[in-house]
């Protein structure tokens, strides 16, 4: 193990003790790989475990959390996309080493990248309008995720100035894209909400979104366009006699469903001390015996209710209302910006936008409805694709693994990971690649 500089000897020695240890088995589940960790508690080490997994797009069909004293044990039963157990040795080496080195902080790799944050009320056409501005900047966008939920938006766009290719560190740069991005978040009517900020430092893009949309309050707000799908089922209940609060959830089984529930309970400073994850098909079934991070149990009714509309708001975040498109083109300054103007221009609404560059390659989706928040007209969609190119910009249907559950008899295929849009082999070994472990994910 390679130990950061700035350790002392006694510093090695608490880490040794401490660190996690990590087990991966294929024999003693019939049909998932079970990853077992053992480590001593902290508060947020369930969420950095779970991040791991999630962030490599596995999917988490069982797991079950305990919590002894000064130790925790973890135990997930993990597949791949298709339902199958891990066998790639890949993989597997790079769970077992992020796992055990959890204690270090990590992130995205975004270093060489400034952050651009925007909170504010949804409308349609609002995205386009943000790049159009970033376009005029001479800003160029590569990476970014966007998320929408009860009329508000949230989106982290990470960018490096067009000319130089560097991280927009020039203080009047940075005071005009703010003043910029700040009249277009505002719009007619949202002078107090609407926020922006530019920041340096690097974070993890899914967890960041939901403290965004968490200090927005999105969850005390009423949906302005029409949702679909049944909302998620959240209880929660005190026993006494063992001095837990149980949070029960039954919801639409999906993608980083696991990861957005623990997220919000770290976020809101609840430590999780047991749990049990259960899937059958598409339905999830989560419990969770939770404290505050001083030891006590849920006091109100009223934060009972808060804690019930902060984890219904935090699985509703990422839900993909609306016809998936995929667009995959050579980037070039602009494009976002041409294509989110076409989508405004045929009263096309963003949901969720995930946005990438790989090798000079634009690799976006985007999740879009009609302005009312219905199921877009297929013939609105072809005239977009037309416009766009229909090499370039596809629809993309829901997996197989949704429709062919009901044909399946043995455990169910999807976890709490959920169905993803997108395979396993493909995403982990592009990771990988990205992190320089192995030289082709082709």
């Amino acid at each position: 193990m390679e130990w950061p500089a700035y350790l002392d000897e006694y510093e090695k020695l608490v880490i040794r003790m401490t660190t996690p240890r990590v087990m991966i088995d294929n024999a003693g589940c019939a049909n998932a790989t079970r990853v077992m960790i053992d480590s001593a508690r902290k508060h947020g080490i369930l969420l950095e475990a779970v991040q791991v997994l999630t962030d490599l797009n596995l999917s988490i069909k069982k797991a079950y959390i305990s919590s002894d004293g000064r130790w925790f044990m973890d135990v997930f039963h993990v597949t791949d996309l298709d339902g199958n157990k891990l066998t790639d040795k890949s993989v597997i080496n790079y769970i077992e080493q992020s796992l055990g080195d959890i204690q270090f902080v990590r992130s995205n790799c975004y270093e060489g990248l400034t952050a651009l944050e925007l909170t504010g009320t949804d409308r349609l056409g609002l995205l386009s309008e943000v790049f159009a501005v970033l376009a005029d900047l001479q800003v160029n966008v590569v990476e970014s995720k966007v998320w929408t939920h009860n009329g508000r938006i949230a989106s982290l766009i990470y960018v490096k100035d067009c000319d130089s290719g560097s991280p927009i560190e020039d203080s009047q740069k940075i005071d005009k894209i703010e003043a910029r991005l700040k009249n277009v978040l505002k719009g007619d009517n949202d002078i107090r909400s609407a926020k922006m900020s530019v920041s340096m430092a690097v974070t993890h893009t899914e967890r960041r979104l939901h403290q965004m949309m968490f200090a927005d309050r999105d969850y005390e707000r009423k949906p302005k366009i029409r949702t679909h799908g049944d909302s998620p089922i959240v209880s929660v209940q005190n026993c006494l006699e063992r001095g837990y609060s149980v949070v029960n959830i039954h919801c639409k089984d999906r993608t980083k469903l696991l990861f957005d529930v623990v997220c919000t309970l770290t976020d809101m400073q609840y430590v999780v001390f047991h749990a049990t994850i259960n899937t059958t098909r598409d339905r999830a079934y989560l419990e969770f015996f939770i404290r505050h991070t001083d030891g006590t149990p849920i006091s109100s009714e009223a934060e009972k209710q808060r804690v019930i509309l902060c984890l219904q708001a935090a699985i509703q975040r990422r839900a993909s209302d609306g016809v998936r498109l995929e667009l995959c083109a050579a980037d070039r300054p602009g494009l976002l910006a041409e294509v989110t103007r076409t989508f405004r221009e045929n009263g096309l609404n963003v949901t969720r936008t995930e946005i990438s560059t790989t090798s000079d390659t634009a690799l976006n989706v985007f999740y879009v409805t009609d302005a009312t928040g219905n199921a877009a007209d297929p013939k609105i969609i072809e005239a977009v694709r037309q416009r766009v190119g229909l090499d370039h910009l596809k629809v993309k249907e829901l997996p197989s693994i949704y429709h062919q559950k009901a044909e399946r008899e043995e455990e169910p295929t999807v976890g709490v990971g959920g169905a993803v849009l997108l395979s396993l082999g493909s995403l982990v070994r592009r990771n990988l690649y990205n992190l320089g472990l192995i030289r082709s994910y082709s």
